[in-house]
């Protein structure tokens, strides 16, 4: 009896997790730069004196999606897309370096660039950029940083650290929502990166891919609820019929 609530418990309890990456996903289908959470379900035997014929049905998360979302098209200077297999450099919370692939940024009012988020983007040199007081801000299909005062000349304040993971340390994603490298080490600069400027990477989420996943998904995690309550409904007869006095 208990086998069938083992397996029927964590089967959903695993459809629960796997419908708040669905979800999470569905709900990041408008976000610039996006990329969808992938899960799988996975069996784990249960160790221990007389419990090897229990197993949990466990939902691992099996990375994200490297499909590109699709461009849209803003005009906005400050608006850019890595092309390829390249990623912006941020400064997490944390303060430790990370990677996204949202090029949406803005000035903040101490001067420096920014992510939409209001993170630090960083220089090719792991530092943030600063924009003088007043200046009109552009960048450049390699990624260079130029600040227009007034009539003056544009002049160059930075270049976007733009980096290209490999199959050797590839991107990991973070609790914050940001991505690091699987070996924890920052990637080095990559010179040959380029961007679109005036467009912005979409979201990759397939929203009616998202949206019958957690229909699915609903629908397992009622199926294993059943299996619970035929298995309480059952352990009740048993202890009726034993309650039987002869």
């Amino acid at each position: 009896m208990d086998r069938l609530i083992y397996t029927a418990m964590t089967g959903a309890n695993a459809a629960a997790s796997r419908q708040a990456v669905l979800s999470n996903n569905l709900a990041n289908a408008s976000t610039p730069g996006f990329r969808a959470q992938l899960a799988t379900y996975r069996a784990v035997p249960l160790r221990g004196d007389g419990a090897t014929t229990r197993v949990f049905a466990l939902e691992a998360t099996a990375g994200h999606s490297d499909l590109p979302g699709p461009a849209m098209r803003t005009d906005r200077s400050l608006d850019a897309m890595a092309t390829g297999n390249s990623w912006f450099t941020v400064q997490g919370l944390d303060g430790t370096e990370a990677y996204t692939r949202s090029g949406h940024f803005e000035v903040s009012t101490d001067g420096t660039l920014v992510t939409g988020s209001g993170l630090p983007v960083l220089n090719n040199g792991g530092s943030p950029i600063t924009v003088p007081p007043g200046a009109e801000v552009s960048i450049g299909h390699d990624g260079g940083v130029s600040a227009k005062v007034g009539n003056q000349p544009a002049n160059a304040i930075g270049r976007l650290k733009l980096v290209s993971p490999n199959a050797d340390d590839p991107l990991k994603r973070s609790d914050d929502g940001l991505f690091r490298s699987l070996s924890g080490d920052p990637l080095n600069n990559d010179d040959n990166a380029r961007l679109q400027v005036g467009v912005l990477e979409g979201s990759n989420v397939n929203p009616i891919e998202a949206m019958v996943g957690m229909i699915q998904t609903a629908r397992q995690f009622e199926v294993q609820t059943r299996l619970m309550q035929s298995a309480e409904s059952n352990d009740r007869s048993a202890a009726q019929l034993l309650g039987l006095q002869g």
